[in-house]
């Protein structure tokens, strides 16, 4: 991969610490050739973890930050807060273009919040959306936004939603023309609140901008591989994504149990076993993580605070891929190129 200019990393979160996000960074230097990173936090203790990962020293320069940002904290009093801490330092790099994107595996309110008062949103743009891929049945993981940024979203929203949410596929999953629909409770047109009918009237009329609209899907679709690009509003779909995270860990969990069970049933697990590491594989949350606020004047990707090294190389990742084929500029085009149809 070409350089992707600097990477700022917020080494101070995620659930497991420094010591994952290292880890993380190296791998995601070891995959991608080319990539630097800016390091930020606490200047002696990663100095001190880097001692684990000589070759990345070469490729990184700390920035010192006195403060973390706390999973309790209020988005209020990380703002307050945003000079001193990892987080509000690897937003701020990119701010001052120092960085080309930020990665925080931190608290998501606090990391939104401050992300939208120091990078501000693009023309066009109401509201800023949390957009992360999904595992599926087809031959690439779905793009879903929103996943909690907004409770509560207008016809308006939903369709810049859907133009951001196409850039991305058409950046991420390489998807010259993303299938997009939107999320509702039956697939009849009829069917679901006035915001949502109005979105999609809005979006079947849509010609300009190179997505195909597809209607909508239900819940149960989802996993198909049937569309590229599923739209709702924060409420809806950040209850989608858990509801779909608890059932793949209840299948594995059942799958154990079951294998367990007898001398019969181990001897089965032996002979599927190269079945259930593909399974296990392919719903692992770690080799689709990196969700990004879309909207933004800058890319910023929220890694999850649970994700190992492999997820957190794989966010970073997905930060310089987003970089690499200007995503931001994609977006600001595809909104022009709406508002001059419109």
């Amino acid at each position: 991969m070409p350089d992707s200019g600097w990477i700022a990393v917020d080494a101070m979160g995620g659930d497991d610490g420094l010591a994952v996000m290292l880890a993380g960074v190296a791998m995601a230097r070891n995959q991608f050739a080319g990539m630097r990173f800016l390091l930020v936090g606490d200047e002696t203790a990663i100095r001190e973890g880097l001692k684990a990962h000589p070759n990345l020293s070469q490729h990184s320069e700390i920035v010192h930050a006195p403060e973390v940002v706390g999973s309790s904290d209020k988005p209020t009093q990380a703002i307050r807060r945003a000079k001193t801490t990892s987080m509000g330092i690897a937003i701020d790099l990119v701010k001052k273009g120092r960085a080309s994107a930020a990665v925080s595996s931190g608290n998501t309110g606090a990391l939104m919040a401050m992300a939208k008062l120091s990078l501000r949103m693009l023309p066009g743009i109401d509201r800023p959306a949390l957009a992360a891929r999904l595992p599926t049945l087809g031959d690439t993981d779905m793009v879903m936004l929103d996943l909690g940024a907004n409770t509560e979203c207008d016809a308006r929203n939903l369709v810049e939603f859907a133009v951001m949410g196409a850039a991305y596929a058409r950046t991420a999953l390489d998807i010259a023309h993303p299938r997009v629909a939107l999320l509702n409770i039956g697939s009849e047109d009829m069917k679901g609140t006035d915001e949502i009918r109005d979105a999609a009237a809005q979006l079947r009329a849509m010609a300009a901008v190179d997505m195909q609209f597809n209607g909508f899907v239900e819940g149960d679709r989802l996993s198909r591989g049937e569309v590229d690009v599923v739209v709702c509003d924060g409420f809806s779909g950040n209850i989608a994504l858990k509801t779909a995270e608890g059932t793949a860990r209840f299948v594995a969990d059942l799958l154990k149990r079951a294998f367990r069970s007898s001398v019969r049933s181990k001897l089965g697990f032996l002979i599927s076993k190269p079945a259930t590491e593909l399974l296990r594989d392919h719903l692992d949350p770690n080799n689709h993580n990196g969700a990004v606020f879309l909207g933004l004047n800058g890319i910023v990707v929220k890694s999850h605070g649970g994700a190992n090294e492999r997820g957190v190389a794989t966010a970073i990742g997905n930060a310089a891929k987003m970089v690499k084929n200007d995503l931001i500029r994609r977006i600001a085009d595809d909104l022009g190129t709406l508002e001059k149809a419109a």
